[in-house]
């Protein structure tokens, strides 16, 4: 491992690291991992999928099946190893690094969540990389890959909050449900500083969603970007909960917003500076501003139900950008599974060739008594709230922890939002 684990050799310097594949040697596997979980297993498979296109070498079992098959068999240039469970791992890692040669570069995975850990692993260790699990394929792409390709991760350029988009393959599938109660989530109960945009000027359904009503500060920042700051966007946001707000706008169907090229990323770069999260409900129109958000997101979530409609729309969307791309990974989710007349998930699945990542039972009587209500559809049902919990943990910027949200009296329904159709808007 780069830099011998035992205390006597001081660990290798990050330029020193080098490229594990720079000196090729036949009887050495590229990637080997040794991993206790199949979940673990599957988020390494897939985030490393583009720099090992010929697959990862992945064994069942932690740091100790690593030791007993490292010592009968050649070192790999990269070995991911799992110490979960280990009472004590760094002394489990110094027998690790008498089986592998100095130069293999090891990647280590656990179940604990502590910075003296990771600083010992990686500075006096010589580890090049820790990871807390859960872990999912867009964490294993964004500090794994680069590592497993012979490069140090190069520091990320967008300082503050990430952008996620949410996409609906077509029209009614449950893309706005799905992003307001995953925007609720990460503002209320994991108490993230988040913002909900509606990408839709014309018929956007954010606002309504939360109770909340629409303003006209989108328009304003989209035709007039230079006059856009931080403090500019909290204001033109309409306050949800403490760190949740909404950023949408309801402009008359005969009118043509005047976007101003780039418009969208001095948005999201005032946004991003107030927000660790910018849920964008992003419908898939062919105007500028939809295309450029689509475009700079981190993530990508697209929305479908079980109808072949929506699994040909779903493959021209996946087309569009590909499943994965170096900053970019996109979700799929399949809602209503089990609806009336709807494909089963395998046979989604068959017919898309890439997995189904989250799936949303059908839940009609739930949903719509929110929508009604002007409430989060995960306040309504648990099972929802689930599907919404494991998808804040594969899209989010940080992990999202499931701590219970205080609970809200009951709204008698969206009223502003109504008030403000009788006024002729």
């Amino acid at each position: 491992m780069p830099g011998d684990l035992i205390a006597t050799q001081a660990p290798l310097s990050r330029a020193e690291l080098g490229s594990p594949a720079s000196q090729p040697r036949h009887d050495r596997a590229a990637a080997i991992s040794f991993v206790v979980d199949a979940p673990t297993e599957a988020a390494l498979r897939d985030g490393l999928a583009e720099v090992l296109p010929e697959g990862l070498d992945t064994h069942r079992g932690g740091v100790r099946a690593a030791i007993a098959a490292l010592q009968k068999m050649p070192s790999p240039q990269v070995l991911i190893v799992d110490i979960s469970g280990e009472d004590q791992p760094l002394a489990m890692l110094g027998d690790l690094s008498m089986c592998v040669e100095p130069d293999t570069c090891v990647l280590v995975l656990g179940d604990i969540h502590d910075l003296g850990l990771y600083r010992e692993l990686t500075r006096g260790l010589g580890v090049s990389e820790y990871l807390h699990k859960p872990i999912t394929r867009d964490v294993v792409g964004r500090h794994f890959a680069p590592l497993v390709r012979g490069q140090w991760p190069a520091a990320d350029s967008q300082t503050g909050g990430r952008l996620i988009t949410v996409t609906g393959a077509r029209g009614g599938v449950g893309a706005s449900v799905i992003a307001a109660s995953l925007a609720w989530y990460f503002g209320v109960t994991a108490r993230r500083h988040t913002m909900l945009l509606d990408a839709d000027l014309h018929r956007g359904t954010a606002a309504l969603l939360l109770d909340v009503e629409p303003g006209e500060g989108l328009r304003i920042a989209l035709e007039t970007p230079e006059r856009i700051d931080a403090l500019l966007a909290e204001r033109a946001a309409r306050l949800v909960a403490d760190r949740l707000h909404v950023l949408s706008t309801l402009e008359p169907l005969n009118r043509e917003t005047q976007y101003a090229a780039g418009a969208a990323d001095d948005l999201l770069g005032a946004l991003c500076r107030r927000y660790n999260c910018v849920i964008a409900d992003v419908p898939w129109l062919p105007e500028p501003f939809c295309r450029d958000l689509q475009a700079i997101s981190q993530h990508r979530v697209l929305v479908m139900t079980p109808t072949l409609p929506a699994i040909r729309d779903t493959l021209r969307l996946l087309g569009q950008h590909g499943r994965e791309s170096a900053k970019q990974f996109t979700v799929v989710v399949l809602n209503r599974t089990g609806m009336p007349g709807g494909l089963k998930r395998a046979q989604v699945q068959e017919a898309l060739r890439v997995p189904i990542d989250i799936a949303i039972p059908d839940l009609p009587r739930q949903v719509a008594a929110a929508v009604t209500l002007g409430e989060p559809a995960a306040m309504r049902s648990s099972t929802f709230r689930a599907a919404i919990i494991e998808l804040a943990t594969q899209v989010g910027p940080l992990r999202a922890f499931d701590t219970p949200a205080t609970p809200t009296t009951a709204r008698s329904g969206p009223l502003r939002f109504l008030a403000a159709l009788r006024s002729g808007k």
